[in-house]
């Protein structure tokens, strides 16, 4: 009696099951420690490139552009400073390019561009993979819950009489997989679309920044004071 209250915990179905559920419920464990690694990183970068990028905003609109040029690189920069970096960007095509006034705005808008594409896929970076996981967890958690079944009832064709606790251990193993399948994808599934939704709003928030910094460039470059600007480089 004490060997089948063993087999009915948890444990002790999943170390009774059969090689390839054990192989899939692995599978899902590991999935889903690499979703929440995922999850606690890349909240903790868009927490961080909120607040950078909300701090560096207000110092854009009350500061000279020339000073913030003045006081760092991008080499310098944390990997969450999106805006800073598009600022050197653009900032750096201009003084750049004082010898082509004609084609000093084209060249800023296309470093601008270059800029915030590269930030965009820093933030999309593991998004593919946590929609991969929460995807496609509950199927493999299902291919596994069917071999279970499968193998309870080929089972049965070789004992005489069926019971309810005859087929219950193997149908139970086959249902962990599952249960496991959705407690990997559901997490995966819900931090997908919140991480989705901030960073398009981030984005949307860079291409907005890239506009204002276009507009200003482009009244000091018509404002006569893009000398200042390559003494400032």
């Amino acid at each position: 009696m004490p060997t089948e209250t063993h087999h009915m915990t948890i444990w002790g179905l999943v170390s009774e099951a059969s090689i390839v559920v054990q192989a899939v419920m692995l599978c899902l464990l590991l999935a889903s420690l690499i979703s929440w690694y995922l999850i606690i990183q890349r909240g903790t970068v868009l927490r961080r490139s909120e607040a950078l990028a909300t701090r560096f905003l207000k110092r854009f609109r009350s500061d000279e552009s020339a000073q913030l040029y003045r006081e760092g690189t991008p080499q310098a920069l944390p990997a969450e400073a999106a805006l800073q970096r598009i600022f050197f960007a653009g900032y750096h095509a201009f003084s750049q390019m004082q010898a082509h006034p004609d084609a000093v705005i084209d060249g800023v808008e296309r470093s601008v561009q270059v800029a915030i594409a590269e930030e965009e896929e820093r933030l999309e970076k593991g998004l593919s993979f946590l929609a991969s996981v929460g995807s496609v967890s509950p199927y493999i958690g299902l291919f596994g819950t069917v071999w279970g079944i499968m193998n309870s009832f080929l089972g049965l064709s070789q004992v005489q009489q069926a019971t309810l606790s005859t087929v219950a251990p193997g149908i139970a193993e086959a249902l962990i997989a599952t249960a496991i399948g959705l407690f990997a994808a559901i997490p995966a599934v819900l931090a997908y679309n919140r991480f989705s939704a901030r960073s398009q709003t981030l984005v949307a928030r860079y291409y907005a920044f890239g506009n204002e910094l276009l507009g200003r460039l482009q009244r000091r470059l018509h404002g006569g004071v893009a000398p200042a600007m390559a003494a400032a480089a």
